[in-house]
């Protein structure tokens, strides 16, 4: 499974991103976004900011869960107390597309065989197998939680600038350890 994790600032600007891949079940940790989709991603969740905010009222939660769907791109949500939003935007690989009987992209159509039949045992018990299952919710739920502390030890800096980008190395090292960790 692909992840594309986005922080969204109080003017819908964003804070910060990163691409990773899963890193369970033998993955290595790198994203494995079609190319043709690659630039696809920020637009995505982007475009599930309006359900965020159909969302956040009616839910009193932090963790919002699966809030969005765009073909086989799911988009969970974590609002924060000062109304960030961490978005994370994932894509279960083809084969277990397949078993989830998801629509593709329409470009990748084609791309899917029989052969893929064969790798469904495989994935079926992985995390990314099926992104709405409880296992997966659980792990989304604390890589967010995760992220979170991080980020408000970020923003408690004395440097840090509101709705300001985050360049901090040590912030992204600690996300993607997240990622691996959880995802």
């Amino acid at each position: 499974m692909s992840y594309y994790f986005a922080i969204i600032g109080t003017k819908d600007n964003p804070l910060f991103e990163h691409e990773f891949g899963t890193s369970k079940q033998g993955g290595d940790g790198v994203a494995r976004f079609r190319e043709e989709a690659r630039h696809m991603n920020q637009f995505i969740v982007h475009s599930s900011l309006d359900v965020v905010e159909e969302v956040q009222w009616a839910n009193g939660t932090m963790y919002l869960k699966v809030i969005d769907r765009f073909y086989n791109n799911y988009i969970s949500c974590f609002l924060t107390g000062g109304t960030i939003k961490f978005l994370l935007l994932h894509s279960p690989t083809s084969s277990s597309t397949t078993s989830n009987n998801n629509p593709p992209f329409p470009s990748t159509l084609s791309s899917t065989t029989s052969s893929s039949s064969n790798n469904r045992t495989s994935t079926a018990s992985s995390i990314g197998a099926n992104p709405t299952s409880p296992a997966t919710e659980e792990a989304i739920r604390q890589f967010f939680v995760e992220v979170y502390e991080v980020w408000v030890k970020n923003i408690m800096s004395p440097f840090y600038r509101v709705d300001g980008e985050v360049r901090s190395p040590v912030f992204r090292a600690r996300v993607a350890a997240a990622g691996k960790k959880y995802l």
